[in-house]
């Protein structure tokens, strides 16, 4: 008797689960929509071997700049090669950069960030005003092409180098949090008892201040792919043969009116993909804000 009613308890609680999921992606459509875009990117990043039906770097002159077809899906380039398994490789490289930017970024922050704010005092003095400052003083973008210039083009000098422009971010924010989490009453209290610094702020400051930075996370990872992207278009990025869609676009420029499927494609691509992440952290900071769940009804 008692095994069967926590079966329908069970079953109730899963069944209102469920409602609430549905209600809540009813009223978040652009939560379906970047998530949806996201699976897709991901599932042509781990299939990418599979999936292609040619090989991405294999060049063939005889079938160059040809149209959309049944045989080339997206076409051909300038040297015959298959656009939509570059595509597909492409979305593996692009999310490599972003994954690993936004881990190493947060890292950095989190660890710079949370030391400033709480410790406070010369240590927020000379991180903050300091450390943060210097690199705020210059664009991202502009450090990340420096940076690669001097060390040469390669998947780890970029990621290195737009962790290195992007961490800064992070630890603002971190920055900001923890000052305001630091004097609460549980904190106070798990200093009271006795608790060490690491695990204040491991066990009683991250679970407090850990939604808006996801928030801040997803939308870096728009950024990453957009700066991998820009970084690659101007020749600094991943070198060649490798599909990566901002050198896609760029040996495009020279048949942009004659075959404009060659920068349609890749335009897309990193157009949907960074839609995604935008997408899903719009969402986040919506579901996670208490005010705007109440005034949506959730």
């Amino acid at each position: 008797m008692a095994s069967g009613r926590l079966r329908l308890r069970l079953c109730d609680d899963a069944a209102m689960a469920s409602a609430t999921l549905s209600y809540r992606l009813k009223h978040q459509p652009l939560a379906v929509i970047g998530i949806s875009l996201l699976v897709l990117f991901v599932a042509m990043a781990l299939l990418a071997s599979a999936a292609a039906p040619y090989d991405p770097a294999a060049i063939d002159l005889s079938h160059r700049l040809l149209s959309p077809s049944h045989a080339h899906w997206f076409g051909t380039d300038e040297l015959g090669r298959d656009i939509f398994s570059r595509i597909l490789y492409g979305a593996r490289i692009s999310l490599i950069v972003a994954v690993s930017v936004v881990t190493i970024s947060l890292s950095l922050g989190m660890l710079i960030g949370g030391l400033a704010g709480y410790y406070g005092g010369w240590v927020d003095t000379a991180l903050n005003i300091f450390v943060m400052n210097a690199f705020l003083a210059l664009p991202g973008i502009l450090l990340a092409i420096a940076f690669v210039a001097f060390l040469g083009p390669g998947l780890f000098n970029l990621v290195l180098a737009l962790s290195i422009s992007g961490w800064v971010g992070y630890a603002r924010l971190v920055r900001a949090q923890v000052l305001a989490v630091r004097e609460r009453e549980f904190v106070e209290a798990a200093r009271a008892l006795g608790a060490g610094d690491v695990r204040i702020f491991i066990r009683h400051i991250v679970p407090n201040i850990v939604q808006p930075i996801l928030v801040q996370a997803a939308i870096g990872m728009a950024g990453a792919v957009l700066a991998e992207a820009t970084l690659s278009f101007l020749g600094l990025g991943i070198p060649a043969p490798a599909p990566s869609w901002g050198s896609m676009l760029n040996d495009a420029r020279s048949h942009l009116f004659d075959s404009p499927h060659l920068v349609l494609f890749p335009a897309l691509a990193v157009m949907g993909c960074v839609l995604s992440f935008n997408f899903i952290g719009d969402a986040l900071r919506d579901y996670l804000d208490p005010r705007t769940r109440m005034a949506v009804g959730l």
